[in-house]
């Protein structure tokens, strides 16, 4: 029963991108002349990326701390990392932000290109010059006054425990000098493991926004800090 629910689930991902890329087409022309951060295509694409959660019965998501964030200030966010489900479920925070997403994820049909209209921030996972340029584009991006979303582990975690966060965040942050926000989500990895397209029945999803926080002046700090206070919420 797991394998065909999955492959309903899945199957309905492909139609309804098929569906809703056009549309997001459509916003993007319509409004990219006069919004550069393209947040109305981003508020729908927030919307296309919850309903997948939202029509599913076996992901109940709660979300705590939503309103923490002001919508008229940039942030870093940055959000421990269990699985694919990630990311649909932060997306249900709306957000303004910019992903830093693995470049394959740019070529998937639709979605990818629908990432692109974005201007979400592609990074190849140890090419040094793709790290580069995407420290650089994170920099714009902040500058411009669009928040960005990161997940500093760099990866899905394979047992649920958290990983060493990477700086690149952490140094972004203390650079333009924006709060950093840290997020926590737990139950997503029970929901659908890293390894593997098969749903896992029922399980509760919880996304627990922490307090924003002054980056100061030491990266270090900052990751240390950012990194304790999800680990209080998940473990």
């Amino acid at each position: 029963m797991r394998v065909i629910g999955s492959l309903v689930f899945w199957g309905f991902v492909v139609l309804s991108s098929a569906l809703m890329f056009p549309i997001a087409v459509l916003i993007w022309a319509v409004t990219a002349p006069f919004d550069p951060r393209r947040r109305a295509l981003h508020t729908f694409t927030c919307f296309w990326a919850s309903l997948y959660t939202w029509l599913n019965p076996a992901w109940r998501v709660t979300i705590h701390g939503r309103d923490l964030v002001k919508p008229d200030t940039t942030y870093m966010f940055v959000a421990n990392h269990l699985s694919l489900l990630d990311i649909l479920v932060l997306f249900r925070l709306f957000y303004d932000f910019k992903w830093v997403s693995k470049a394959e994820i740019f070529k998937v049909p639709a979605i990818g290109w629908n990432m692109r209209m974005n201007r979400y921030i592609a990074l190849k996972r140890g090419d040094r010059d793709s790290v580069v340029e995407m420290l650089a584009r994170c920099r714009q991006t902040l500058a411009q006054g669009s928040s960005v979303m990161m997940f500093p582990e760099g990866t899905r975690s394979a047992d649920g425990q958290m990983r060493a966060f990477k700086t690149g965040a952490f140094e972004l942050a203390v650079e333009a000098q924006v709060p950093i926000v840290p997020i926590a989500i737990q139950g997503t990895g029970n929901a659908l493991p890293k390894h593997g397209f098969v749903l896992r029945g029922r399980h509760p999803i919880t996304v627990t926004v922490l307090p924003p926080f002054a980056p100061g002046s030491s990266v270090d700090e900052a990751s240390a800090r950012a990194r304790e206070q999800i680990a209080t919420v998940v473990t």
